[in-house]
């Protein structure tokens, strides 16, 4: 029973007590018999009335006061913004009424921090049974070079200028850039225990065909870095798609996210010199006997590369085989167009027995073939098998202090190092013969505060291939008299820091990134009275806010 029933029951049957009263004075005996009766079970349920009404007062009851209504503030007060409002509650006490019967207190409301809603989430999307995140920042990035070396953003390692090449070595060279900004999404999900994501990524370097992008319109082209799907079920784990190779070094495990990746901390888009590393489709398999080793065997896309990209030297080919640039060796002037016997073999061994600690062993197997068109190999077919290896690790060896060491060699594996080192050369009588080549990284990272510092230093080295053609000339890479393109070395240093002004995983992040970079490069052939080597300084200041979102703590089923 309700409160307001109990009083109008009870006023009830008070009046019928009064009535009762008056009927008496004017009945007879056996009618004033029958009346006092009736007057004692009207006593009887004033009785209990009372009872359930010292009940209620006393809380003792399901039937206590009505429930409050909650509202909340207006909606135009919830406009533009995330954070809770406290609900007030609204007066629920019933209308007063004059009876000697006091009205019972309502219960007490509940403190606001009982009644705030609950906190907002990092930026996810439930769609069905999967979680979908978005992933990306927006960067602006602002680059000064010494000198005019091209390349934008990044850094054409093998051919910025000789202080003799004029005019670009008395020219500087600044401008703004929004091209290293970031967009995606990853999608987490599992089925029959199977636990997969989805995962993609597009910046905006790609190659515009507009002649007026600084003139009147920033027209820049999004282009695919990463896209790709991985799949796992207890110590078996499967990616295909568009990923970094798994030439790359990691930070943890085999792992394919790009927080798992070291590509260093350099606002460089190109990275460090002498880091093998890539972005290419493929397929690899992954087997995890325990949660601190990974073996990983992947196929991935191949390309017979004898230079010219990211200002590394193109070869001199023989006379017999100029025909082969772009059609059957890529020397970065068509695209898709080189034959491959088979994809590139890389297998990776990765220890992680802390979170300290991760050290692996990676390496790589390639083959190469043409057809030979000319000479005493002539319709045959010339072919042959390389091959490289890594050994690439980084230690915490005191809290939020990192020390990085990657180290790369191979015998035909330069375009792993952003080809600056071609795969191979091709002698007088049509055969291959791999270039040896190799390039390392060595540094620190740490954090302090709201800074995260770095320092590097890496080097690449192509070593000497030359053959003698058919008229005695000297071709191949590295001879006497070949073009000062021709790097025996480059090398790199650079330090810099990342500034996190604020981060909230519900509203993104702001930081200010720096780097320093100098960088050197040593020809093979130094022609009389020309420089022994040329010098770069590089300078970039960015501005970057990260979306907001994180990895799902739970997988939907």
């Amino acid at each position: 029973m309700k409160v307001e029933q109990l009083w109008r029951a009870g006023k009830l049957a008070g009046l019928a007590v009064v009535l009762s009263g008056v009927c008496l004075a004017q009945s007879g005996p056996d009618e004033i018999a029958q009346l006092k009766a009736q007057v004692a079970q009207l006593q009887k349920q004033i009785e209990l009335l009372s009872k359930k009404l010292d009940q209620v007062a006393d809380g003792k009851t399901a039937d206590a006061a009505p429930t409050p209504e909650v509202r909340l503030y207006p909606p135009a007060s919830l406009t533009a913004t995330t954070t809770p409002v406290a609900a007030p509650v609204a007066s629920a006490a019933p209308p007063a009424v004059s009876s000697p019967i006091v009205n019972p207190p309502l219960p007490k409301a509940a403190a606001p921090q009982a009644a705030v809603a609950t906190p907002s989430s990092p930026l996810q999307i439930l769609l069905g049974n999967i979680t979908i995140t978005p992933v990306g920042f927006m960067d602006l990035t602002a680059t000064w070079k010494n000198t005019n070396a091209g390349g934008s953003l990044g850094t054409n390692f093998g051919n910025f200028p000789y202080n003799n090449t004029l005019p670009q070595a008395k020219l500087s060279e600044f401008r703004f850039s929004p091209q290293n900004s970031r967009i995606g999404f990853r999608v987490d999900g599992s089925w029959k225990g199977w636990r997969f994501i989805g995962y993609n990524e597009f910046d905006f370097l790609g190659t515009s065909g507009a002649t007026n992008i600084s003139v009147t319109n920033g027209a820049f082209v999004p282009r695919i870095r990463l896209y790709w799907v991985d799949v796992r079920k207890d110590k078996f784990e499967f990616l295909a798609g568009q990923s970094w190779s798994l030439m790359t070094p990691n930070r943890k495990g085999l792992s394919p996210l790009p927080g798992d990746i070291f590509y260093s901390q350099v606002m460089d888009v190109n990275y460090l010199i002498g880091l093998p590393w890539d972005r290419q489709p493929g397929v690899r398999f992954v087997y995890h006997p325990s949660e601190k080793v990974a073996m990983g065997l992947a196929l991935e896309n191949p390309e017979q590369y004898i230079g010219g990209s990211g200002g590394g030297s193109p070869i001199t080919l023989p006379a017999c085989c100029t025909s082969y640039a772009g059609v059957q060796l890529d020397n970065q002037t068509t695209q898709q167009a080189v034959p491959n016997l088979h994809p590139d073999i890389i297998a990776k061994v990765a220890f992680d027995p802390s979170a300290r600690v991760h050290f692996e062993v990676a390496g790589l197997a390639r083959t190469f073939r043409t057809f030979t068109l000319q000479g005493p190999l002539a319709n045959l077919n010339s072919t042959v098998t390389t091959g490289g290896g890594a050994v690439n690790g980084n230690f915490e060896v005191v809290k939020n202090f990192r020390l990085i060491s990657n180290n790369y060699w191979s015998d035909g594996g330069g375009r792993y190092m952003f080809g600056q080192a071609p795969d191979l050369i091709v002698r007088a009588d049509g055969t291959l013969s791999p270039v040896h080549s190799g390039g390392f990284n060595e540094g620190f990272e740490a954090t302090a505060g709201k800074f995260l510092i770095y320092g590097y230093y890496g080097a690449m080295y192509a070593r000497r291939n030359v053959a003698i053609d058919t008229n005695g000339s000297l071709v191949g890479f590295g001879y006497r008299g070949a073009p000062n393109s021709m790097n025996k070395t480059v090398q790199e240093v650079t330090f810099g820091y990342n500034h996190t002004l604020w981060k909230d995983a519900k509203y993104g992040a702001l930081n200010i990134i720096t780097q320093y970079a100098w960088f050197t490069r040593n020809p093979w052939y130094i022609a009389p009275n020309s420089p022994k080597a040329a010098h770069l300084n590089t300078v970039w200041v960015d501005v970057r806010y990260t979306l907001p979102g994180s990895a799902p703590t739970v997988v939907p089923k």
